[in-house]
Formats: structure tokens, sequence, C-alpha cells
């Protein structure tokens, strides 16, 4: 068996795993298999210190490919070093592949290959005073693809990182913030994950967490959504990233390939162009190659803020399960225009349609009452664009001649208003304009890896005066290709 047999042999133990493993055991635990290409590609960005010894943490080990590809690398490149791999596997089905695996990483080289395998719940283990996995600030490297997953609030998993101290939303931010206290000062941490974490409020606490502890090394971004777990059905906008602890902030280094086996283009960049530091949100932004850079800064010239313009963004009103008895499929006197993401079309708000979706809002009640807007013109944006559109915001404009009155907005939609009441209408068409550019849609995708659209999000965007939002209404045809016509002009 030679060095670069390792990766392969737990593929194969990797396949069997997933030839055997219960599906709904897998949704349950959040269990994403590495191939071994992707395990070899996460492998290589670590840089390794110059030492002798390494101790390896593999939190959520699997059958093990993660740390077989780490071991095949370093035995390559440090043929003389010390290795000890601790893996951590919470599925006891899991257990034979993973110890398979490790056994032949300390077959090949006894002297220097040793392992450990622990059946344990990297959260619950972790935490509380009988935890059983009682690590330090102890490895030098901590290597993984930790489980993807909601934690739900009742949930004993979620009760001890509140106890812990942390209160992290999803299973792989758990396992992230967990793996930086195992760390030593000035080891490394390198994961796959969602790219959920890098903006929005949801992660809000955690991303700041992460980034007190640990400076930002390498980032790899995937083009493809479905190629990486290609053979687990997983469709997900992952990055691989590798961070070290308690380190100087340097150049960071981008990179993005269409999957894990393609050719990649590199950049690197100051660590301020990633995270800014004058960012309430601490967004992780993505400036992978010189246009995006070029965007980035053109964004940051532009002269106002929403609070400048005097304009405000908020979700819509009607949370409509909460509100049956006041939808309506049947107009009304009473009735009043009900606005879905379904309603938007082609920059505008189409309304009535048919479809599975009721257009009437009938306040059932006083405080269903309150849930409306008056009558005015507003800019929306779909808070989820679905997986098949071209562009991350989708807008439209609410034109009140469609139905005199007051309005509600579902809440799925972020609408734009001046204090709770309606734009003029040039501002609306200009926003709607601005939102809908190629341009704002390459700037967004920097720091947004995933279809949802918060009203935070859409707080931090720059905007042109409202001058030239209303020149922008004026001059454009409310197409995509007219707006950005405009605005190539104009220098975007």
């Amino acid at each position: 068996m030679e060095v670069h047999d390792l990766v392969d042999i737990a593929e194969l133990e990797r396949k069997h795993a997933l030839d055997s493993i219960n599906p709904k055991t897998q949704s349950t635990l959040g269990q994403f298999f590495t191939p071994a290409p992707a395990a070899r590609l996460i492998a290589s960005m670590i840089d390794f210190p110059d030492q002798e010894q390494y101790k390896i943490l593999d939190p959520g080990a699997g059958s093990g490919i993660l740390s077989a590809a780490l071991i095949e690398r370093l035995l390559r490149e440090k043929p003389n070093a010390i290795i000890h791999v601790t893996a951590v596997e919470r599925d006891p089905a899991m257990i034979p592949f993973l110890t398979a695996t490790l056994h032949a990483c300390e077959q090949l080289a006894p002297a220097q290959v040793s392992t450990q395998v622990l059946e344990a719940d990297y959260i619950l283990d972790s935490t509380g005073l009988d935890s059983t996995l009682n690590f330090q600030a102890e490895f030098d490297i901590v290597i993984e693809n930790p489980p993807y997953g909601k934690i739900s609030n009742s949930s004993p998993h979620r009760k001890a990182l509140q106890a812990y101290g942390l209160d992290t939303p999803n299973l792989y931010a758990a396992f992230l913030a967990l793996s930086i206290d195992t760390l030593k000062s000035g080891g490394t941490l390198v994961a796959i994950t969602p790219r959920s974490f890098f903006n929005g409020p949801y992660f809000g606490s955690f991303r700041k967490r992460l980034l007190r502890s640990l400076t930002l090394n390498k980032i790899h971004v995937f083009d493809s959504r479905s190629t990486v777990f290609n053979d687990t059905g997983v469709l997900q906008e992952n990055v691989i990233f590798a961070a070290s602890k308690n380190t100087p902030q340097g150049k960071v280094t981008l990179s993005v390939s269409h999957d894990h086996l393609g050719d990649q283009v590199q950049r690197h960049v100051a660590y301020t162009e990633v995270v800014r530091p004058n960012d309430p949100h601490q967004f992780i932004r993505l400036a992978t190659s010189e246009e995006d850079t070029e965007i980035a800064e053109k964004m940051l010239t532009l002269p106002c803020s929403l609070t400048d313009l005097g304009i405000t963004v908020s979700t819509g009103k009607v949370v409509d399960f909460r509100s049956k008895e006041s939808l309506s499929f049947i107009q009304s006197e009473d009735g009043h225009p009900l606005v879905y993401p379904v309603n938007i079309k082609n920059g505008t708000v189409t309304w009535p349609i048919d479809g599975r979706k009721p257009q009437w809002f009938i306040p059932a009640s006083d405080k269903e009452n309150m849930l409306l807007l008056p009558e005015g013109w507003y800019t929306v944006v779909k808070r989820f664009s679905s997986k098949e559109e071209r562009r991350r915001i989708v807008a439209a404009t609410w034109s009140p001649i469609v139905k005199p009155g007051s309005v509600a907005f579902e809440n799925h939609l972020n609408v734009f208003h001046t204090s709770g009441v309606g734009l003029d209408q040039d501002l609306a068409h200009g926003l709607t304009a601005w939102l809908n550019s190629t341009f704002v849609d390459r700037y967004f995708r920097m720091f947004s890896g995933h279809t949802q659209v918060n009203a935070t999000d859409l707080k931090t965007l720059r905007f042109p005066s409202t001058e030239d939002l209303r020149k922008l209404s004026k001059e454009s045809d409310g197409t995509t290709e007219s707006i950005d016509l405009i605005l190539k002009e104009k220098g975007f």
C-alpha cells in the first residue's frame, strides 16, 4: 500500500457506508459524507506549521475520509511527522467503516500514525458537567465536514449549547464553535460547510464569535450547487474555509472552481476586503475576481444608505397561517389586495392572479386591520428567490392604481416604505430598477450564499441619491437590459 492509496481506501469505506445507511438516520443526523476529490481539496487548504508532531481532531468523522486525506498529505509532505488523530462519531453504524479507514492509515506508517475512535455525540458530550469529551485547547488541526441541520429550541442539544454559552441555530455552526475551543493558539481549523453563515442576522452572533477567535486564511467557493455531494443528493452552496486561532490578519486567499474536480482561479486580497472593520454585522464578503472588487469599490462610493434616503425596509406584516380568517379568494367590498411573492412578475406586481394563494385580505379584527399599509407606491423584494431564478434580488413595484386603498403584504416579502407609508411613484420605480440591476445582483452575491434575502442584507446596500433614482425610473423601461445599459453609461 502506498501513501496515495489512503484516500482511495477511505472512499471505498464511504461508499459502503452510503449503501448501508438508513436514510431516516442520515436526515436526522444531518450526514453528508465527503467524496474523495473534495476530501483532498479540503486537506490541501491547510498550511502546515513547521513542527514534528501533529495532533488532529476530526469531529463528526463519518467514514474517516477527511482524516485519511490529511494523513495522506502529511506523510507525503512531512515524511518524518508523528501524527495522532482523534475521530469522533455519533452514529454507531459508522464506527466499523471509520475504524477500517483509520486502521489502514496506521498500517501504512505504524511508527508515525496513531488514531483514536470515540463513539460520542460531539455536542452533548462536549458540554455539561457530565461531558465525556474533555478536550482542552490541545489540537494543532481540526478538520471537519460537520452535520447540516437546524437545532430546535426544545432539543437537548440547544439547551446544552446555551448552558455552555453558545446559542447557534444549526448543527454545523455548533460543531464549528465547539471546535474553536479545542484548538491550540496558532492552530488551524479547516471545514466544508454551507455558505449561509457568511451573512444575515440568523448567524450573526455565531459569525462574530468565530471571527473574534479565528483569522480567515483561505476560502474556496464552488460555482456548482449540486456536484460536491452529488451522490448524496444534497443541493447546497458550500464553501471550504481555513482559519487560524489567535493569529494576525494578513492576506486572504480566495479561490473558486466549478466543483471539487475543476481548475481553480485564485486571488489574494486584503483581509479588510473580506471582513470590513466598520461593518457591525461582520459579513464575510467574497470578491473572487478583479471585477468583483471593482463592483465593491463602486458600491462603497455611492452617496446614500436607506436611512439617508428616508426609506425603511421591513418584512410584510401578514403571516398567512396566523391570519386565516382574514384571507379570501373571493372579491369583497371590504377586501384589500393581498400580495404574495407569486404576484411579482417582470418588475411589477400583478394582482389579482388565479392560483393557490388567496388574493384578498378582509380584516377579521382591529388587530388584523393593523396589518394593512395605507394606499401608496411600494417597492417589494422577494425574501426567498427560487433556485431557478437568475437573480438573488427580485424586486417589483406595487401600484395603487391597480386597486386604490390599503394593501396587505405577505411575510415572504420585504417592503420598502417611508415610516409606514408609500413612496412617491418615481422613487418607487427607481428603487425597483436599481435593485433589479446586474450591478446590485453581483454585489449581493459577494456576501450572500443562499437564496434568502433578509431586510438586514438590504439595509447594508448603498444607493444613488433620490434624484438619481427618480431619473433611473424615467430613463429605463423596467427591463434588466435597459437598466444595465443606463447604469453602464454611468460607470456601473
